[in-house]
């Protein structure tokens, strides 16, 4: 059996962010989501400013949770730099990575990472990030930042509140995580195999990002007609099929090669 995905969030984001993409995903392969420092069940943990110092923490827990290299990474947005760092580091523990809606420099300019549109909003979110009432206004903005599916909303918002009120991450990690992701910048290409996927309703990043960071690297991009940022909510089933899909194709060069 293949070994699980790991999977990491972005900004603030944690593993009970995945939602029904983390069940759907897991009826189908094995599934290790795992929280960056400062989220989730790292909350209590200071977020480095450095995304090299996440690598090390995610690869401690991955090796804690006996998952085998290569590993299998799939995450979005600041959890995509992250995982890119991590291949970069050590290529020989990576062997497929999967970036949803990321960004990064030198590929992406500050005005298409955060869309101009969106800095009023994440205004509003950073200055009700504390306080009463700030589950409830923060997770509205973001929640209209990040999805487009508004039929979960009721749902998703009780849910999101839940999960901020019992792992509320601080003001100055969240400002820590926002600082490491500006200043990450790729150095290379890893050497696994790379899948880009990008939604076209993206709100908060320009899906131009990660048009960009596939061609520069040859890698295949696949691009989400009308989700949002957060696609594993918008269409969970969607992003399951397209890892499916990958899989197929990386068996069959995988056999083809053999033959060769």
């Amino acid at each position: 059996m293949s070994e699980p995905w790991i999977l990491l969030r972005g900004l603030t984001r944690e593993s009970r962010h995945w939602g029904a993409f983390a069940t759907l995903l897991a009826a189908r392969n094995g599934v290790l989501p795992i929280d960056l420092p400062g989220n989730g069940t790292a909350v209590h943990e200071r977020s480095p400013l450095a995304v090299d110092d996440y690598v090390d923490a995610l690869r401690a827990e991955a090796q804690r949770h006996g998952a085998r290299a290569p590993y299998r990474v799939l995450a979005m947005s600041l959890g995509g730099m992250v995982a890119t760092a991590w291949a970069l580091r050590y290529p020989e523990e990576v062997g497929r990575l999967v970036l949803v809606n990321t960004s990064m420099r030198p590929f992406s300019r500050i005005h298409e990472r955060l869309r101009p549109s969106a800095w009023p909003a994440l205004v509003r979110v950073a200055r009700h990030w504390d306080g009463v009432d700030s589950s409830n206004i923060a997770e509205t903005l973001i929640h209209g930042l990040t999805c487009v599916r508004r039929d979960t909303l009721a749902a998703d918002l009780e849910t999101w509140r839940a999960i901020r009120e019992s792992a509320h991450v601080s003001r100055a990690n969240a400002l820590r995580q926002l600082a490491a992701a500006a200043r990450f910048k790729a150095r290379a290409a890893p050497r696994c195999t790379v899948l880009v996927v990008s939604s076209q309703g993206d709100r908060l990043v320009n899906p131009v990002c990660s048009a960009r960071l596939a061609r520069a690297w040859g890698a295949p991009h696949v691009a989400h007609p009308w989700a949002g940022h957060d696609l594993p909510h918008d269409d969970p089933q969607w992003l399951v099929d397209t890892l499916h899909a990958g899989d197929v194709a990386a068996n069959a060069a995988g056999q083809a090669a053999g033959r060769g």
